[in-house]
């Protein structure tokens, strides 16, 4: 059963940009009916799903922004995956916390087991709290800012990143780094540190990153600076990645067998 919509209501609420809520304004309006809502509750009803779309659509933009995999969040993820790590860990990360008092996490794992997904997932919790995140891997981060030093944006480069309210970088120390990236990843964590929270996965303990750097003084100041700030996440376990290899649902059709091809001999010209 549906409610019929005055077409100027449609009209006036669209030149107000409150289209959205003509689209599910029948439903609501019956809904009203049913529950015999006072105007005020049905007015407060329509203005919270106006509110909730505008909030899911800044959500959706801020994670396409940051280059978050939309298939990487909470309610998507395989919960019969043989891995463990400390569950209450994981609800202090989500309750974004960390991001208010400006520290880091480090989520630590062999390869497979769902560092980055756990890593993106902590990513859109944040971004529908209304904070900027961004995803990088760590070898693209190392070699924009490498790129940068050719044409001198590199300020603008380190700029970006340490103007994001949360950074998750991945994959990291998975190879030695030379003597620019070593001093690029130290002005990263000195800077951030205390002023904006990461997130690093690495299939290396913080303690490994050192043997990483180029120099070992910048190493030792990097890292100490990072790690007394940062959440410990391991995840120990089989590796999820298999349950991301796509499948053949059983209830596809099967895909149609093409025509074959006629092959025509072009008509002799008359002479």
């Amino acid at each position: 059963m549906t409610a019929r919509i005055n077409p100027e209501l449609v009209s006036s609420l669209k030149r107000l940009r409150l289209g959205r809520i003509a689209e599910t304004l029948s439903e609501r309006l019956v809904l009203a009916d049913k529950q015999d809502m006072s105007f005020e509750d049905f007015l407060l009803l329509i203005v919270n799903d106006e509110i909730a779309r505008r909030d899911s659509t800044a959500a959706a933009r801020r994670a396409t922004l940051g280059d978050l995999d939309p298939n990487m969040r909470f309610e998507l993820f395989d919960k019969t995956t043989k891995i463990t790590y400390d569950k209450r860990i994981l609800n202090e990360l989500t309750s974004l916390r960390f991001i208010e008092k400006q520290k880091h996490v480090v989520v630590l794992g062999p390869v497979g087991v769902g560092k980055t997904f756990m890593a993106t997932a902590i990513g859109h919790v944040a971004c529908q709290q209304g904070y900027n995140v961004r995803f990088v891997r760590a070898d693209a981060m190392m070699r924009t800012l490498r790129q940068s030093r050719l044409d001198n944006s590199r300020e603008q480069e380190m700029l970006a990143l340490m103007s994001i309210d949360l950074l998750i970088l991945d994959d990291f120390a998975l190879e030695p780094m030379s003597k620019e990236e070593s001093r690029d990843v130290y002005q990263l964590f000195l800077e951030r540190t205390g002023r904006a929270s990461m997130i690093v996965t690495s299939n290396r303990d913080t303690a490994e990153w050192i043997a990483m750097f180029d120099d070992v003084l910048l190493a030792q100041s990097a890292v100490d600076r990072f790690k007394n700030t940062a959440y410990d996440f391991v995840i120990e376990g089989e590796s999820y990645r298999p349950r991301l290899k796509p499948k053949l649902n059983s209830d596809d059709p099967p895909p149609a067998t093409p025509s074959p091809k006629v092959h025509r001999h072009p008509r002799s010209r008359k002479r």
